[in-house]
């Protein structure tokens, strides 16, 4: 195990069928981090916090929690979580879940903490059958706090909510975490992330295409596709033009990463590089990941309102 984490995948793969959800991923989360798993629907987020949580087992791989498999009961114990979809009892009031969930921890979190930190105090003696949307997603991350847990694991924690209750959510999870516990946060809002987490972990496809810092994850969510039709003979100059990220090629065109597309453009010029069919793309975050991991799977093609077309011919010599 890796010295100092939390939370290992070494190698893991996991599939349904003939579809792959985690594509030999490898990951550690050390003690005290507050992690981002970022990524579209689909990409394989909720399938990695299920094999952390115990509830699925790789197909090939490990798994480590705490330095144990996760399905052994006592590797569970010190674990908080939240699914996407969570059911709570309709007819019990907000109070009494938490004083259930409580009572299965040796010292649990005191009911008045739980709720005052989810802003649920005045809602302590309504029923959960009786709570909105938001107010009942609120509730269902409360109790995955309430046995003080070192790892949280938390899938979509902010489903439902609106702008208010949101961040009212997010102040009690840095607060939480900043006692050292071990956060883990799913999201397909680069928002979210960036208010939560100093790591981000970007999945895409099944694989992990970024691990980075939030600034560094950032400026490449920031990058901008410039899309050229130049002879192959001058890709080696594309790479040194000022402003170029990545390089790649994409059939008859090249695509160059760039977090300034217009100072690309105009090097190409400055620096009399013969193209054609030129074309500056307002990259997804995805599409920024994926140019950027050269193992990563084909782009998905973005749509027309995402794309500005600059159609430019200037023919290579």
């Amino acid at each position: 195990m890796t010295a100092g984490a939390l939370v290992e995948l070494d190698g893991v793969t996991r599939r349904y069928g003939d579809v792959v959800a985690l594509d030999d991923v490898s990951l550690a989360v050390g003690a005290g981090e507050m992690v981002g798993l970022l990524g579209p629907n689909g990409a394989g987020k909720s399938t990695l916090l299920s094999l952390v949580s115990g509830l699925r087992r790789p197909d090939a791989g490990t798994v480590r929690l705490a330095g144990r498999d996760p399905r052994d009961p006592a590797a569970r114990a010190g674990l908080g979580t939240t699914p996407q979809e969570t059911g709570l009892p309709s007819t019990l009031r907000v109070g009494e879940v938490v004083d259930l969930v409580a009572g299965h921890y040796a010292d649990p979190m005191p009911r008045g903490e739980v709720l005052e930190r989810f802003g649920l105090t005045d809602l302590a003696r309504r029923q959960t059958g009786g709570l909105s949307g938001g107010q009942r997603r609120r509730l269902a991350v409360a109790l995955s706090l309430v046995g003080r847990p070192r790892v949280v694991l938390l899938d979509e924690p902010t489903t439902g909510l609106d702008v208010e209750a949101r961040h009212v959510l997010w102040e009690a999870l840095r607060d939480y975490q900043s006692g050292g516990a071990t956060v883990i946060v799913t999201s397909h809002y680069l928002e979210e992330i960036e208010a939560l987490a100093r790591r981000v972990v970007v999945v895409g496809a099944g694989r992990v295409l970024a691990d980075d810092d939030l600034p560094t994850i950032l400026a490449m969510a920031a990058a901008r596709r410039v899309l050229v039709e130049v002879p192959e003979a001058e890709e080696p100059r594309l790479r040194a033009l000022a402003g170029v990220l990545d390089v790649r090629r994409e059939g008859r065109r090249t695509v160059l990463l760039a977090g300034d597309a217009d100072a690309v453009v105009r090097a190409l010029v400055r620096e009399d590089v013969p193209f054609r069919d030129l074309e500056v793309r307002g990259a997804s975050l995805e599409e920024a990941f994926l140019a950027l991991t050269s193992a990563a799977s084909a782009e998905p093609a973005p749509s027309t309102s995402a794309a500005t077309s600059v159609t430019t011919d200037r023919e290579p010599r």
